[in-house]
């Protein structure tokens, strides 16, 4: 079972965005067009490619793009009701590229949450001492990327799978760059060039697992902790760069059964979009399909001491880009 969108209108930005469907009287996943009057045009067809995926789509993003304007400007004979169809994450990608401490208020939260047992300063001078470091992390330092795995991901309205061995599940709603050109070591400058579009994701995390107890000197376990299967709810949407425009100041807005627990600007970010694009394609070849998450904003369950349990209801929105529904199931040990 999923939780159903309400309705496309006024949710995303642009004439049109792009998704993943399935229809009850075809198994067979396509990429669509989805238009302002909630229809959704079968991109096979009009791009006459029985083959095409949303990834192969995005592999000629370039020289799609003017047809795909096109398609939105025209009259779209052969197009269904969204109604009709299930939303599927809107992409396969090859690779995830995660980002950790990316929100300055975020940041500041956790280093004064992590106080250690013999600091006996006010919280108004860790605080302080944590802006301060923000600070030169933006001058100076770089950001902080990890992997995740592609099997983590699943769609905008599906129920999340809270595994039994998952201690303390928690949200992180983040903004997540869509490659659309391979690129490899590019500048900050010409980052953004590389980017097809944007979408949602929610990065879920057990943060009992985040460190290794057996041998804390190792550090973090990425693994265990962020990639259980359904712990990337994705999209609904591709929206395309063009129409999205600035990321300077999109608004990140999670509730959790209707009580609002995230509610943040991107201008909080400490690397910005092309930063992080650009930071990735240092060591990476980027391809297209590839996602490139931006880091989530302060008000996780950690902050807030409520982490997430069966039947929970999260609810995510970023300016211009959609929502997302997704409903939490216990496993069942």
């Amino acid at each position: 079972m999923s939780v159903k969108p309400e309705s496309t209108s006024d949710l995303f930005s642009g004439p049109f965005a792009l998704g993943t469907f399935e229809a009850a009287d075809s198994p067979a996943a396509f990429p669509g067009l989805v238009d302002r009057e909630e229809r959704v045009l079968d991109l096979r067809t009009a791009l006459d490619d029985s083959a095409l995926t949303m990834r192969s789509l995005l592999e000629r993003w370039p020289a799609v793009l003017p047809r795909l304007r096109e398609l939105a400007a025209g009259t779209r004979s052969g197009s269904r009701p969204l109604e009709e169809l299930r939303v599927l994450a809107p992409v396969e990608p090859r690779q995830i590229f995660q980002s950790g401490a990316n929100y300055r208020q975020h940041v500041i939260d956790l280093h004064v949450a992590h106080r250690a047992p013999d600091d006996d300063r006010s919280e108004e001078e860790r605080r302080a001492e944590a802006a301060e470091i923000m600070d030169r992390r933006a001058a100076e330092d770089l950001p902080y990327v990890f992997i995740g795995l592609p099997s983590s991901i699943t769609g905008p309205y599906d129920d999340v799978t809270l595994p039994a061995w998952a201690a303390k599940p928690d949200w992180e709603l983040e903004l997540a760059a869509v490659i659309g050109r391979p690129a490899h070591q590019v500048s900050a400058e010409e980052a953004l060039e590389y980017v097809a579009g944007y979408t949602i994701a929610n990065d879920l995390t057990d943060r009992a697992t985040v460190f290794r107890r057996d041998m804390p000197q190792i550090g973090t376990d990425w693994l265990r902790s962020k990639n259980a299967p359904g712990f990337t709810p994705l999209g609904p949407w591709i929206v395309p760069a063009e129409s999205v425009g600035d990321t300077g100041d999109l608004q990140l807005n999670l509730k959790l059964n209707g009580e609002v627990m995230q509610d943040e600007s991107t201008k909080d970010m400490i690397f910005d979009v092309a930063r992080m694009v650009s930071y990735a394609s240092q060591s990476a070849q980027l391809l297209p399909g590839d996602l490139v998450l931006t880091g989530s904003p302060a008000g996780n369950g950690m902050h807030w001491g409520r982490l997430l349990r069966d039947g929970d209801v999260m609810e995510s929105t970023i300016t211009g880009l959609g929502t997302q529904r997704t409903r939490c199931v216990a496993e069942e040990s």
